[in-house]
């Protein structure tokens, strides 16, 4: 059991909410730690006969006391019930946890949304700031999900993961017809997990057309699947390149894909997952804190990069070396020139918290997470 850094039952306090998050990230279990049975009445879609019941009368919602939180589980199966929650919060003033793992019917279709009635919260895989003696090599190898990370066969865990989760999901919800060529994609995605997506060479490889590869790449981001970090375009002395980087959502989860289960440190795979877990705790931290600031990255057409930008805040470089030099820096004193952030940093597995260069300090990756936790 791991204390999840989302507290639903503290934001429930203020209003409902739409608690989404991938398959297996743990929103049940969460649920159940949070909100004791007694405060709570659950109905899962996923139970035919709920499901049935919900489908045929949406007004078994008002049998719930009005004083406990109903709670439905995958919501996005039967969008419409979504107006009786509507009546119900306005008639009662109810309280109601609606979790979902895809929001692309939600999105896409004409679900009423709530129109502010419902906040949304995001759950992520494990952090490690949640995993009790937490270890980095491991976690860069298995990723976060918790059915995974203490798993004795985390390696048939992934794998069963991604055939029942990941391709037998899209093919349920009917997201894609062609499941051979969306298939071909998820495994393109994999090994340019972290990268900026050329659409006409995705495109070649699945065998579809650019436009085809952007609503494979819409459906991986309203499946909660994979997310992209936008190009920071501001700076003037260096013209920057638009293309958006996409990652997926957990490291072991990109790993599978890649079928680069096992990898040793130092290696470039423990390279980039190692930028892969970074990236992922300051979006889940940026999320849990209601943080409004934007994530983005930098390169410039000349290859200058920085890997993450926080807001106007700080410019942050991932290394996973030990022992950081002037030339890790490369980028972010190309970027420092331009003066548009507060701080310039590189995270990584060196020790020595110090300044690299003027302006320009090394956090060892430890050290930063805590920061990022106990800093507003």
């Amino acid at each position: 059991m791991y204390d999840r850094k989302l507290n639903i039952a503290e934001k429930l306090k203020l209003k409902s909410h739409f608690l989404f998050g991938p398959r297996a990230t743990g929103k049940a279990t969460l649920l159940k730690r949070q909100l004791p049975e007694l405060e709570k009445v659950t109905f899962d879609l996923l139970e035919r006969d709920v499901f049935r019941s919900l489908l045929k009368d949406p007004k078994l919602l008002e049998s719930v006391p009005a004083t406990k939180i109903t709670v439905i589980d995958e919501i996005q199966k039967i969008p419409f019930l979504l107006d009786e929650v509507h009546r119900l919060i306005e008639k009662d003033g109810r309280r109601f946890v609606l979790t979902g793992s895809s929001a692309r019917k939600l999105r896409h279709g004409s679900a009423n949304l709530l129109a502010g009635r419902a906040w949304w919260a995001s759950l992520f895989p494990l952090l490690s700031v949640e995993i009790p003696d937490f270890e980095l090599e491991r976690y860069l190898q298995r990723g976060g999900l918790p059915g995974v990370y203490l798993s004795g066969s985390f390696e048939k865990e992934l794998k069963s993961y991604l055939s029942l989760y990941l391709r037998e999901e899209i093919k349920a919800e009917a997201l894609t017809r062609n499941t051979e060529s969306f298939a071909l994609f998820l495994d393109a995605m994999g090994l340019s997990n972290g990268c900026e997506i050329n659409l006409q060479h995705f495109a070649s490889d699945c065998r579809v057309s650019p436009n085809t590869v952007k609503n494979y790449i819409e459906i991986l981001e309203d499946t909660l699947i994979g997310f992209h970090l936008p190009a920071f375009r501001k700076t003037k002395k260096r013209k920057a390149i638009t293309r958006s980087k996409h990652y997926l959502f957990d490291v072991g989860v990109a790993n599978a894909l890649k079928g680069q289960l096992h990898f040793e440190t130092n290696s470039k795979a423990f390279g980039d997952a190692f930028e892969h877990f970074i990236v992922c705790e300051v979006r889940a931290c940026i999320s849990y804190k209601d943080d409004d600031r934007k994530l983005s990255f930098w390169r410039s057409v000349n290859q200058q990069e920085v890997d993450l930008l926080i807001g106007s805040d700080l410019a942050l470089e991932v290394k996973s070396t030990e022992s950081v030099s002037k030339r890790h820096v490369r980028g972010l004193l190309a970027l420092q020139e331009e003066g548009l952030f507060r701080d310039y940093c590189v995270v990584s597995r060196d020790p020595h918290n110090r300044e690299v260069c003027p302006g320009i300090r090394n956090v060892h990756w430890k050290t930063f997470i805590e920061e990022l936790w106990t800093t507003k």
